[in-house]
């Protein structure tokens, strides 16, 4: 019997990342897939699942995944499922892929031995007694004797469509997906066919792979192109060889690929013009590229541009936009751009923008935000980060009476009068994060109006602001919807403030507070106030102890506490780039997950992925998404 996978399975690695010192021969197209002599890799690979192939040969996440979709198929048959089912061949009629996971090396358990029935193909079933095959398997840490047992029964893992083994790999991870591709020629195909997402490393030596690469992966609509910024990246040739097999490509993310120029770009857009998210930084190509790419892509809906060091500054600057995608743009991004003003034709032409997010752009953007407010007043989200912008701009702002969601992050110009503007005329905002900087010029008087005129707000995070209970009670008594809210380092947020909100936010469900005067007290109030409260999290507010933490917990059992005194920390993982508190106001949570055995850990932190893919697999809705997936038809309604 062949054994065409066994033992330790291959390292998955990281998207971007390429091994070290790879030369032009050890190019690793990231996702599991390594690029290297790409016509010759799978020569050893078999066309077929060999008659009677024991399913152990199987990637263990892809028999886990087929093993849980069967489960729930059998428990949850509604019409529609049985009618997608029944020509799949995955109906009743095949019986449960017995994958004792409890039991299973696999799964770090001390049993020697796993029990996996399989059904083989009828016309290898001569010999009717039980056959019996020892094979190691090497586990996180150990490697074991394990014996399988096999009836003798048709096989169906060799029967299932095409489409349904698409649908599998798609909830794998990359380096699963990898190994599924090595146990036959028909699932390498397939696996090919059904990528639909691809990430590479960009450096020079990419263009000779480019052809034998993107033959096998044909169906790639989302691909990303990095390169480290102290190597060579791939030129025009190559960005132009991509575009020319990729002609459906939706989305491209590309970075540090300092070789690619404006020529490159412009071909690029001629043979990619169904291209809708275009993501570019650290590249040095400028405002002729860019023109093209608007001129060309008609259907772009999402621009983002960071330190795009071509653009020149200074008046002989040449202007980016419209063209045809500023009818169909919803959102722009710009981060750190020298002259981003130049870009001011292009916002002012999307009459359809939603979305605008300014980063550490230089010069003053007060004049050009009135012209675009007068022009695009369909605006629902706006960032301004480290911006010159002042009250005017927001003046200007206030035009957009749809606006939902305001961040406002260190912008000393602006204070209370701007935030006041925005609150009176844009009462549908829910979202509002503002970090002052503690210049002490946004405070009590701006939140009063907020608190007044915006009874939709869901969101608040105040970041270097210094609200008193005056403003706190105000927000806590009016806005009733108020489900997140995050203090960090104010200097007059204690226990009165903290006691106000626990009085009164009856909505609240998630709350941070960080480097803030709160004692025990404080916190003590929310054991019996905010009844709909969830997850605190508490951060360097050293008047705050483990044993009133411990108390609260035990108080309000569903309750969540988090709490942090104020230890050294080496990264805030709370802070984004952006200075906003991210995970203050998101926690996600995995409902309906089954209980999950101890896995050996590795080096590589394999036992973390596979315990969050097994997480995401026991799910209800898997095989509700799963139909949705197979009935969905095409290869675009794939992403």
């Amino acid at each position: 019997m062949t054994h065409l996978y066994r033992g330790k399975p291959e390292e998955p690695f990281d998207s971007w990342a390429s091994p070290k010192s790879a030369g032009p021969k050890e190019l690793f197209a990231p996702g599991g897939i390594q690029t290297r002599d790409m016509e010759g890799a799978h020569s050893h690979i078999p066309d077929l699942l060999p008659p009677g192939q024991p399913p152990w040969n199987l990637p263990f996440a892809f028999a886990t995944c087929l093993f849980t979709i069967i489960e729930q198929v059998k428990t949850n048959q509604t019409a529609r499922e049985c009618t997608v089912l029944l020509p799949l061949k995955l109906s009743l009629q095949i019986s449960t892929v017995q994958v004792l996971i409890n039991q299973s090396p696999w799964m770090g358990q001390s049993a020697s031995t796993a029990l996996i029935t399989s059904r083989r193909d009828s016309i290898h079933s001569s010999h009717r007694s039980k056959s019996k095959f020892t094979a190691p398997i090497i586990s996180m840490q150990v490697e074991e004797q394990t014996e399988f047992v096999f009836c003798e029964e048709p096989d169906y893992i060799s029967d299932l469509p095409d489409e349904c083994l698409a649908c599998i790999f798609q909830s794998l991870n990359s380096g699963d997906r990898k190994n599924c591709s090595l146990v036959c020629r028909r699932w390498l195909t397939i696996e090919g066919q059904s990528r639909y997402r691809l990430s590479l490393v960009a450096k020079s030596d990419l263009l000779p792979l480019v052809p034998s690469l993107f033959s096998r992966f044909d169906a790639v609509t989302k691909l990303a192109l990095k390169c480290d910024r102290r190597s060579t990246s791939i030129g025009d040739d190559a960005l132009v060889a991509i575009s020319s097999r990729c002609r459906n490509l939706t989305r491209l993310k590309i970075r540090a690929c300092k070789a690619v120029t404006d020529a490159g770009m412009e071909a690029f857009a001629q043979n990619c013009k169904a291209l809708k998210k275009l993501s570019c930084g650290s590249c040095n190509f400028g405002a002729r590229g860019m023109n093209a790419i608007l001129d060309n892509c008609a259907l772009l809906e999402e621009l983002t541009v960071k330190r795009l060091r071509g653009i020149t500054d200074g008046t002989a600057a040449e202007p980016v936009g419209p063209g045809l995608a500023a009818a169909s743009l919803k959102t722009i991004c710009l981060k750190e751009i020298c002259n981003g003003q130049c870009f001011g034709p292009l916002i002012i032409g999307s009459k359809n923008l939603k979305t605008l997010k300014l980063f550490r752009c230089s010069g003053d953007w007060d004049k050009l935000l009135q012209v675009i407010s007068g022009r695009v007043t369909g605006m629902v989200e706006i960032h301004l980060e480290r911006l010159q912008v002042s009250d005017s701009g927001l003046a200007a702002i206030s035009n957009c009476l749809n606006l939902e969601i305001l961040h406002l992050v260190k912008t000393p110009e602006c204070t209370d009068m701007g935030l006041i503007s925005i609150a009176e005329r844009c009462r549908l905002l829910r979202k509002l994060h503002v970090d002052g900087w503690k210049a002490n010029r946004i405070g009590d008087d701006g939140l009063t109006a907020v608190a007044k005129y915006c009874p939709n707000l869901q969101e608040l995070v105040l970041i270097g602001v210094n609200p008193t209970k005056i403003s706190v009670e105000l927000l806590a008594s009016n806005c009733q919807n108020l489900e997140r809210l995050a203090l960090c380092g104010s200097d007059t947020v204690g226990d009165a403030e903290i006691s106000c909100i626990a009085a009164k936010c009856v909505a609240l469900k998630k709350l941070c507070i960080k480097s803030c005067p709160v004692s025990d007290h404080g916190l003590e109030a929310l054991a019996n106030g905010c009844p709909n409260l969830v997850k605190v999290k508490v951060k360097k507010c050293r008047a705050v102890t483990c044993k009133c933490a411990d108390w609260l917990r035990m108080k309000r059992g569903s309750l969540a506490v988090n709490l942090d005194s104020g230890e050294p920390e080496h990264q805030d993982a709370s802070v984004s780039d952006g200075g906003l508190l991210e995970n203050v106001v998101e926690f996600h949570s995995v409902p309906n997950q089954m209980p999950l055995p101890s896995i050996a850990s590795s080096s590589t932190g394999r036992s973390t992925s596979f315990k969050s893919r097994l997480g995401l697999l026991s799910g209800k809705n898997l095989v509700a998404c799963t139909f949705r997936r197979w009935s969905g038809g095409n290869n675009s309604s794939r992403g």
